[in-house]
């Protein structure tokens, strides 16, 4: 989608990109055949700049903790507002269905916050999820999902399951739908922040090397019941691209936005020393990406990770139950540190 510019403040990113509405998040029957794509847009969407980190909040803290505790790493997940050099007005992280109240909430199969911590994959029970219905006669799938830090997931434009912990501390959960097949999963996954707009935080948690201005990093690894996994067959495409010295640092390949210059993964990633004054660059999301119909063809394909890569070796919500996960990848868009908002997908047939 090409982004329209205009000097006119006070435009927001949603008018030209995520839109949420009720046709989207319907019901949506499928026919057992793959549904007639849109048209593909060979034109890259322009860039959208920002720099500085945003003070202006709208909304303070989407983080909830029943039980919290001192030995958690708790954060809060704010959300922003930031104005673009040509004076779009952008949400950061990212608009989400989870602040906007839409559900269905993830199902735990590991959340700290819920005192739910199965020790192993023999006492994970998939019994209390319940099955998001999408065709009557299609097939119950259950799946199995982490995501750092955020998820929401569509199945044919089905809004099936959005991530109850937006941040920290790290949660995996449970998701069942019923589909035929051809069926398209469209996940957005946010690497939330703390300094808004700048795709920062700080790191680590504690000790005496802190740095308040560490660029995060993402990741999503997904296994459903009937064999699906995430991998590279998977695209995804990137659309909030931070921390960076100078938007120059991005560059466009035709729809690949390139930053592998800058080092892909932690510890190699270059980190900049701008801090408050850090710029970003983002894309207009279009407003179908959750629809079977949207055509994804011109979108890179998404880029395995390591355990190691996204730090997960003793992260207990993911490793805990290899079994779940046996044969699923991490992926993300091309970098795993300075991509913030990614969007993946995938059409099972």
């Amino acid at each position: 989608m090409s982004s329209t510019r205009g000097s006119s403040a006070g435009r927001t990113l949603a008018g030209v990109a995520i839109v949420l509405g009720s046709a989207v998040l319907a019901s949506c029957q499928t026919t057992g055949s793959s549904p007639q794509l849109d048209a593909a847009d060979p034109t890259p969407p322009g860039r959208i700049v920002t720099q500085g980190e945003t003070r202006k909040l709208i909304a303070q803290n989407l983080t909830t903790c029943a039980h919290p505790n001192p030995k958690m790493n708790l954060r809060v997940a704010a959300v922003g507002e930031v104005t673009a050099t040509d004076g779009t007005v952008i949400v950061t992280p990212a608009e989400t269905a989870l602040q906007k109240g839409l559900g269905p909430r993830s199902h735990d199969m590991y959340n700290e916050c819920d005192r739910i911590t199965p020790r192993n994959t023999a006492e994970v029970s998939t019994a209390g999820a319940p099955v998001i219905e999408i065709d009557p006669d299609g097939e119950v799938i259950t799946g199995y999902i982490v995501a750092d830090n955020y998820y929401e997931m569509y199945v044919n434009g089905r809004l099936v399951s959005v991530d109850s912990t937006p941040f920290t501390p790290f949660n995996s959960a449970i998701v069942k739908f019923r589909v035929k097949r051809p069926y398209t999963v469209a996940i957005m996954g946010v690497d939330w922040e703390e300094h808004m707009g700048l795709g920062m935080e700080l790191f680590p948690v504690s000790g005496p090397k802190q740095n308040p201005w560490h660029p995060g990093d993402g990741g999503l690894i997904v296994k459903l019941s009937d064999g699906t996994v995430t991998d590279s067959s998977w695209k995804a495409q990137s659309f909030y691209i931070a921390p960076l010295n100078d938007p120059k640092e991005v560059v466009e390949r035709g729809h690949l936005h390139d930053t592998t210059h800058l080092g892909r993964v932690h510890p190699v990633a270059k980190k900049p020393n701008c801090q408050g004054k850090c710029y970003a660059v983002r894309y207009p999301i279009p407003a179908n990406w959750q629809s079977p119909r949207f055509n994804d063809s011109y979108w890179p394909r998404a880029y395995e990770y390591t355990d190691t890569d996204i730090g997960v070796r003793n992260l207990p919500a993911y490793t805990r139950y290899p079994e779940l996960f046996e044969g699923a990848r991490w992926i993300w868009s091309v970098n795993l540190v300075f991509d913030n908002l990614v969007i993946m997908r995938k059409t099972v047939r």
